[in-house]
């Protein structure tokens, strides 16, 4: 296996693995969200771009269920090195939010879009700082294979992050920026996961009824590194 795969894990080659229920709930469970829960994240009138990410959630190789994150290039001019879902602009070509997230997840890391369901797309949110509307579209991997780095200028490594691990008391934070800003923030694997995806992480593990009691008092700060980067 080549530097930065990931192994299809704990689902054999032909067989398909059925979505938990917590997942197949998770529409239902948005829709009765109070409408003020999405409103500070609302896309203004007419906003010209918009991208999608691939909540792809799988069958962990140890049991229960993981989800892939990839960290970005260094290199890249905006969000370097950052935790984030697969996924990316909306192109001409696409038909759709769900198309595009697909097509991307495949470009950047080698996920077969035929061992994808998709569930459910979220209500779009408005990214201020880089002025875009993103389409979270959350999606089981009944049949994972083996991903790996496809784009490194995109993306420098691919985890597959066990959920239990994510909602593990020690691994959950808030994060505190330079300039006041604070978000939710997890740290596993070696992934400094803050901002856009932590906090979608943090919302859908909450409607999904996974979240348990954490510290919530715990803050730690920005690295550096991070930072407008």
């Amino acid at each position: 296996m080549s530097e930065g795969a990931v192994s299809e894990g704990a689902v054999s080659e032909g067989a398909v693995s059925e979505a938990p229920g917590w997942l197949r709930e998770l529409p239902a469970r948005v829709a009765r969200l109070d409408p003020a829960f999405f409103r500070d994240f609302a896309p203004p009138v007419g906003a010209a771009r918009h991208s999608a990410v691939l909540m792809l959630f799988g069958p962990h190789p140890g049991g229960g269920t993981d989800v892939l994150l990839t960290e970005r290039g260094s290199q890249l001019r905006a969000h370097a090195g950052q935790v984030s879902f697969p996924g990316g602009r909306v192109d001409p070509q696409d038909a759709g939010a769900i198309a595009a997230a697909l097509r991307e997840a495949e470009e950047e890391v080698g996920v077969d879009p035929t061992g994808v369901e998709v569930i459910a797309t979220l209500p779009s949110l408005y990214l201020s700082p880089s002025d875009n509307v993103v389409t979270p579209v959350a999606a089981w991997w009944h049949t994972p294979t083996e991903v790996s780095v496809v784009s490194p200028i995109e993306v420098e490594r691919v985890v597959r992050i066990s959920v239990a691990d994510l909602v593990d008391p020690g691994n959950r934070f808030f994060v505190d920026t330079p300039i006041g800003y604070s978000s939710p923030g997890f740290e596993v694997e070696g992934l400094f996961v803050w901002g856009f995806t932590a906090k979608l992480l943090a919302v859908t593990l909450e409607l999904a009824g996974l979240s348990g009691p954490w510290d919530e008092a715990a803050r730690r700060p920005l690295p550096l590194a991070q930072w407008r980067r």
